[in-house]
């Protein structure tokens, strides 16, 4: 099964991982606007690999269930991405996905094994929160060619933060850079780019907390599209990086 989920992403140039340590500081968001952003010049896959809570779905609008032709599953398509949850599976959104750690990873090289991507010139990857079996198992199998850190700026969001980078590095996989999200007066300001520096890696810049990104996900809509200052900072993000 796993040599099969090989041969299908073998068209995927580049894969880019969007991780945090703990879950709620805006990692979906990040993976969506980035996958939206790439989209407007190159072919872009968005892969939901939160199994247990899956939200991309939800965040970009998707209601049905996936289809299947010639027993390959065809991706959602959203703002020219390919998007492709295990949302797709559930008969209802609050269905709860209770499965252990082996059929999680099953699950996980079953979608990725069955989707039909084609050639990509990037696949984004939302990872679970945390470093456990599920995060673990993806980063083995997949490989990324780098990850992005998503961290709020309160000190238990960085220290999770400063956690999974360090198992992205453990593993060989390097750390494009990290993002302090929420930034503002309810949540302070500045943690995120300390940890960078201890870790010793690229400070990508921040986001202010602000009510225009929550909305985008109630109405399913990335705010990158829009034409405004938060999405001329959030393209900043990123043009350092040369993606």
């Amino acid at each position: 099964m796993r040599k099969e989920m090989q041969e299908n992403i073998s068209g995927i140039r580049r894969k880019i991982a969007i991780m945090s340590g703990k879950g709620g500081v805006g990692k979906t968001t990040i993976a969506i606007n980035l996958a939206t952003y790439l989209s407007r010049n190159n072919r872009v896959g968005l892969f939901d690999a939160d199994v247990d809570c899956p939200n991309i779905n939800a965040f970009l609008g998707i209601k049905e269930r996936f289809s299947v032709r010639n027993n390959m599953i065809e991706p959602h398509e959203r703002f020219g991405i390919k998007v492709i949850s295990s949302a797709s599976l559930q008969e209802k959104s609050t269905d709860p996905i209770i499965w252990r750690g082996p059929m999680l990873s099953n699950a996980i090289v079953e979608l990725l094994g069955k989707a039909r991507w084609g050639n990509l010139d990037y696949l984004i990857i939302d990872l679970p929160p945390g470093t456990s079996d599920a995060p673990l198992t993806i980063m083995q199998m997949l490989r990324p060619n780098g990850v992005i850190i998503v961290t709020t700026p309160q000190k238990v969001s960085v220290t999770d933060a400063e956690r999974a980078a360090n198992m992205s590095k453990k593993l060989d996989i390097p750390v494009l850079g990290l993002i302090e999200n929420m930034t503002g007066t309810v949540f302070g300001e500045g943690g995120g780019e300390r940890a960078a520096k201890r870790l010793g890696v690229n400070f990508l810049g921040r986001l202010k907390l602000d009510k225009k990104i929550s909305g985008s996900g109630e109405c399913g809509k990335p705010f990158v599209l829009e034409d405004s200052e938060l999405s001329e900072e959030f393209a900043k993000l990123f043009e350092k990086l040369k993606l």
